[in-house]
């Protein structure tokens, strides 16, 4: 259960401040030192949006990264040049973005930088909030890659980057990283179509290092590459077996659902903590205080405070910055006010 109740945190993703977006665009118009400085000035800016918003758990807006997952495959050996994008006009959405076909054996010779960028955030950021960093899972990962004689289908590219993406998690909580979310989004997405218990065994394999040594979550969600979900927007086919992932905290998408399926966090409460999508990444419609807090009293009808967190739908690199800040305000602000209301 988590030592703060009703405390109000974030999955991952922060929008890049414009001139970020700008200057990764020319970078071979700034040496390494520059670039350097630029990745420093963009954590601090994450990192001061969400301090100021008054989050207890706050991440490095994943700055460094061209996407929550996208930049690890530059991390990986044995990949090849990625193939054409499939359609580029027309309306923003997930075919727009190519594969990357396999010459050789996967492996990651100097892991997949998530460590050194907790290291930076654990530099840059003020003492009081709880850090957390976000790691894709090997099933996520392994989307983006097409299958060859060596790795026949997305399941064995699969078992290829687990040991990868443990290794990474052990490396983090070597390196004192307290929370730990473990990001399968791929799982979300096609529970209702596969075997959902041959994904709870991929995933416990996975974070069998860091069980117990980190307050480990994931986040189930249904896309929002372009702000546009993917799949079936449904929980019910993860459920009971999703239970069974050896984990402290489920991060769940309901805001943009208009809170559909509220009644399974009741389930989840009964033996893991829930963080509930209460800010909705998909909109621009900025959740009034009262609306927030409207929001938390429904979730405390249906789990108790003290395995309860709020957070974001999904990672806030999809929305501009201007509106996360006053979303990530307003939610913190109509927590607070329910908190005051039950007496912690």
């Amino acid at each position: 259960m988590v030592e703060q109740p009703l405390r109000t945190t974030v999955i991952g993703s922060y929008p890049f401040p414009s001139w970020l977006e700008h200057a990764a665009l020319h970078l071979d118009a700034f040496g390494t030192d520059e670039i350097a400085e630029m990745q420093d000035d963009a954590v601090m800016a994450a990192i001061h949006d969400q301090v100021a918003a008054g989050l207890d758990v706050i991440t490095d807006g994943e700055q460094t990264r061209f996407d929550f997952n996208l930049s690890f495959y530059a991390c990986l050996a044995g990949l090849g040049e990625q193939e054409p994008t499939p359609r580029r006009f027309g309306p923003p959405a997930h075919d727009q973005r190519g594969k990357h076909h396999l010459v050789g054996e996967l492996s990651a010779p100097k892991g997949l930088g998530v460590v050194q960028e907790f290291e930076r955030l654990k530099r840059l950021a003020p003492a009081g909030p709880v850090l957390k960093a976000s790691v894709p899972g090997p099933y996520t990962l392994s989307g983006r890659i097409i299958p060859n004689d060596q790795y026949s289908d997305r399941f064995a590219v699969t078992e290829a980057i687990l040991p990868i993406v443990r290794k990474e998690l052990e490396d983090l909580v070597a390196a004192g990283c307290t929370e730990l979310t473990v990001d399968e989004p791929s799982m979300s997405c096609y529970a209702y179509k596969s075997d959902t218990k041959r994904f709870v065994d991929i995933f416990n394999r996975t974070v069998e290092g860091v069980v117990g040594k980190t307050r480990l979550s994931t986040h189930l969600c249904f896309g929002n590459f372009k702000g546009h979900a993917v799949s079936k927007r449904q929980y019910a086919p993860m459920f009971p077996d999703f239970l069974d992932m050896k984990v402290d905290e489920f991060h769940l998408e309901m805001a943009s659902r208009e809170f559909s399926e509220i009644e399974v966090i009741a389930e989840i409460a009964k033996s893991a903590d829930v963080a509930v999508g209460i800010i909705d990444v998909k909109s621009y419609f900025i959740e009034p205080v009262d609306f927030v807090a409207e929001r938390v009293r429904l979730c405390l009808e249906h789990a108790p405070a003290e395995r309860l967190s709020f957070a974001p739908d999904c990672g806030l690199s999809q929305t501009a910055r201007w509106a996360a800040k006053l979303k990530l305000k307003n939610m913190v602000e109509g927590v607070r006010r329910v908190r005051k209301e039950v007496g912690l």
